[in-house]
């Protein structure tokens, strides 16, 4: 019998009374592992870490929450379910010519100067290696924000005494992210074309890089279009995104930090972990992994969160419809096949495939531009009123980029702005000493 009150020998005690745990999502956990039992006593933390390493593989060697090594693992693992030939040198050097006739088109087309240091063509593994490091710029944040949502749902005074257990449950988010991100990458990387081809720079600076596998079952779904129009339009797309990558020296980390911001603060409802997790059985590691994998954890975008969301889309939409307005204009008097090849990378974008859909749900939004065409048209009827000048200038800075009302009313963008009235030298002198004296005069 014990002597303490309330101890576990106390008739008519409820033994959840000594639970800390009750009422959050730790409670089927522990309970599952053996802590709180019929006698309501505190788990073996000892016990409950030990059981749960054996479940998650420990992080990267940077200390970061997501290992890139089991990632990278699954992800050509997923892509290697499909033939992933090597690439020949036959088409690595198609590919160059492509790139190098592309670039050559686009010089007629728009003021900045080629981005392209170097070409690649890539299996789909070469593809996974080589853009992982932005992955983890744009994924690590939400196993971050995974993290602290399983600290917020502790209980506040077993925090101290669960230290090591909250760095097993980190381990757990980042087992979680790690096996969604190589199944979103291993599907993605047998849809991509390019390097830029989801609208963000994924691969090496000055590198254009295409994938001669996808490219071949893309070029089999259109039997009207010969494959070296395929290969070329999808090499002009490539080089397009590499000129204005380049060329606006801001637009790479504005794009990778918009999504990577979003990710950081992303918020977890763990309301209901509790019933998903008394499906789970706790001693089982693939039933465990699995149902991290299938979401345990579901990302809830903030109202900041959907007012940067749209923002980053439009942002996105302006960059596929510029790269679709500049490619449209080169290949407007060369490609007779163009016309069908835009509509129908057009209807891709927009559409986005099983893959991205995939991605979408653990990154939290989709990287497809639903404004293309809109866009696209912003960018032509600008061109048309005051010349490519006029319209790739509008890059100078993201603050004078359209928004999303611009994108409702694409032919009004600049509307009033192609023509200035002339000004008379009194008014020029004028508006002068206006200007020197800080704008002060009405």
């Amino acid at each position: 019998m014990s002597d303490t009150p309330g101890g576990p020998g106390q008739s008519g005690q409820d033994p959840d009374d000594n639970n800390p745990f009750k009422g959050t999502p730790f409670e089927q956990i522990f309970s599952q592992m053996g802590g709180f039992g019929g006698g309501g006593q505190m788990p073996d933390l000892n016990a409950l870490m030990s059981q749960m390493q054996s479940l998650f593989a420990p992080g990267g060697d940077d200390g970061g929450p997501v290992n890139w090594e089991t990632v990278t693992d699954l992800a050509r693992k997923s892509a290697a379910q499909e033939p992933d030939p090597t690439v020949t040198p036959a088409q690595s050097g198609a590919v160059a010519d492509a790139v190098r006739l592309a670039d050559h088109w686009l010089d007629t087309t728009t003021g900045f100067a080629s981005g392209v240091t170097t070409t690649a063509a890539w299996s789909r593994a070469e593809w996974i290696v080589e853009t992982v490091d932005v992955w983890k710029v744009l994924v690590e944040p939400i196993a971050g924000s995974a993290t602290n949502a399983l600290g917020a749902a502790m209980p506040e005074e077993m925090r101290q005494l669960a230290g090591p257990l909250m760095a097993m449950l980190g381990k757990a988010s980042g087992a979680m992210v790690a096996s969604q991100v190589g199944s979103g990458l291993g599907a993605l990387a047998g849809d991509v074309l390019s390097a830029s081809d989801i609208g963000l720079p994924l691969g090496p600076i000055g590198k254009a890089a295409l994938l001669p596998t996808n490219v071949t079952a893309f070029a089999a779904e259109l039997p009207d279009v010969t494959a070296d129009d395929v290969l070329l339009y999808l090499a002009l797309r490539e080089a397009a995104h590499q000129r204005l990558f380049a060329g606006v020296p801001w637009l790479r980390d504005h794009l990778i930090g918009a999504v990577a911001d979003y990710g950081k603060g992303m918020d977890f409802d763990t309301s209901g972990m509790e019933s998903k997790l008394r499906e789970i059985d706790m001693t089982n590691p693939q039933a465990m992994q699995d149902a991290l994998a299938g979401g345990l954890f579901d990302p809830e975008p903030s109202p900041a969160q959907k007012a940067a969301l749209e923002k980053l889309e439009v942002t996105l939409a302006l960059v596929e419809g510029w790269v679709d307005e500049v490619v449209g204009q080169a290949t407007a008097e060369r490609m007779p096949a163009a016309a069908k090849l835009q509509e129908t990378v057009r209807r891709r974008r927009a559409a986005g495939g099983p893959a991205e859909q995939t991605f979408a749900t653990l990154v939290g939004l989709e990287l497809r531009p639903r404004r293309l065409r809109d866009a696209s048209t912003l960018w032509g009827s600008l061109r048309t009123r005051q010349g490519e000048e006029a319209r790739d200038g509008v890059w100078m800075s993201p603050h004078l980029l359209p928004t999303a009302a611009d994108l409702d009313d694409p032919l009004g963008f600049r509307e009033g702005s192609d023509a200035p009235s002339a000004l008379t030298e009194d008014e020029f002198d004028a508006e002068l000493r206006n200007l020197l004296d800080g704008g002060t005069q009405e």
